[in-house]
């Protein structure tokens, strides 16, 4: 990890020059070293970083005894803190410009932050994604990245047994740690239930009716569930994008999961990971440069399939089909290029195969020379 310069960082190092910085993202997905990286020591033990969890560190911050020396610091989990939002924007009117801060925490900080305006205008906030293709900067970690995911602990260990471990692990501490303490859940057996459900369900049409069927609990409980776990950062969803000259599904939406590693079938993983790459896509660009920016799908009513779409400014930007190790153009390209106003078609595959125009008939391309090519974060 410490070898790994984060997709972000230059980004982050320019917004603290003149606000606070927030990064927010997936439980163990490298908020803390990413911030820890951008102190002059990156340590633990580097008197700039505060954690709310240690104790001692605890009795520094609610006295507000700032390191006298420190132009950057670090505070870790502070959110735990009742009266956090208060505490920081103290700190910062107190001591901006001289000094500057950095708020991480776990999917709880996204999660609170959103609970009140104390704070606004004073800090940038970040979404931090697993590892990419383009941030590992070689187009062979592709294969390790479909095997153990783009979380940095699991990836860099690249071992099976521990990946397993650690993805059991991870699930654990957000079903019974963060889920307990954000929301009312009676059941959490149930939630568990339906964590375990949701791989089989990634890439198709997302059936509350039938999830909501196998936990024996209102379509409407499973929609509240979903969208916890996707506050959470364990899964998202993608609304379908329509057009006036196809017969565009309108309401349903699909399904991918945060760690794809978890997937047992190949061509659904490499779905996923394609997906997860896009989104991070779009939350970058939206994080640096204020675009409103969404990730959508296409069908039709006769089961007509882009995989994804992706909109800047509700203006579609460009459509990605994803086919394994697929030599053909799907035809399904050629059929929506004519009746929707998407101006680039992509199909991205595992192979060496590179033909076609993304405006005249789609492109067909290796993923990674993709993700090069469209400068992917």
């Amino acid at each position: 990890m410490s070898t790994i310069t984060r997709y972000n960082f230059q980004d982050i190092k320019e917004d603290l020059t003149s606000k606070m910085v927030f990064i927010g993202g997936p439980r163990q997905v490298g908020k803390t070293t990413l911030a820890l990286s951008l102190l002059k020591n990156p340590s633990k033990q580097n008197p700039a970083y505060l954690n709310w969890d240690v104790l001692e560190h605890k009795q520094t911050i609610r006295k507000a005894e700032i390191p006298a020396e420190q132009d950057l610091i670090i505070l870790d989990e502070i959110h735990k803190f009742k009266r956090w939002r208060g505490l920081v924007k103290g700190l910062f009117d107190q001591y901006h410009p001289n000094k500057n801060f950095i708020v991480t925490g776990s999917a709880r900080l996204d999660y609170y932050r959103k609970g009140g305006d104390s704070l606004l205008g004073r800090y940038h906030y970040w979404r931090l994604h697993p590892f990419s293709v383009s941030e590992l900067g070689s187009s062979d970690s592709i294969h390790d990245l479909l095997q153990y995911g783009g979380f940095p602990e699991p990836f860099l260990k690249a071992d099976k047994r521990f990946s397993r471990r650690w993805n059991r692990e991870r699930l654990n501490r957000i079903i019974n740690e963060d889920l307990r303490d954000l929301e009312n859940v009676q059941d959490l057996s149930l939630i568990e239930l339906l964590v375990d459900a949701l791989p089989d369900r990634v890439g198709s049409q997302l059936s509350l009716n039938s999830l909501s069927e196998d936990l024996d609990v209102s379509p409407r409980t499973v929609d509240r569930w979903v969208s916890i776990l996707e506050r959470l950062y364990l899964c998202f969803r993608i609304a379908p994008f329509g057009s006036p000259k196809i017969r565009a599904v309108k309401k349903t939406n699909k399904l991918y999961l945060w760690d794809w590693s978890i997937i047992e079938e190949s061509g659904i993983r490499f779905e996923n990971l394609v997906a997860s790459h896009l989104l991070k896509f779009c939350h970058y660009t939206e994080d640096r440069e204020g675009h409103k920016m969404e990730l959508r799908y296409i069908r039709d009513t006769d089961s007509r399939e882009i995989d994804f779409v992706v909109l800047k400014n509700r203006q579609p930007l460009f459509a990605v089909e994803c086919k394994l190790n697929e030599r053909k153009l799907s035809k399904h390209i050629n059929y929506f290029q004519e009746r929707t106003k998407i101006p680039k078609f992509y199909q991205v595959h595992l192979s060496d195969t590179d033909f076609g125009d993304p405006e005249k008939g789609g492109r067909l391309m290796p993923f990674s020379k993709f993700a090069q090519e469209l400068n992917l974060p």
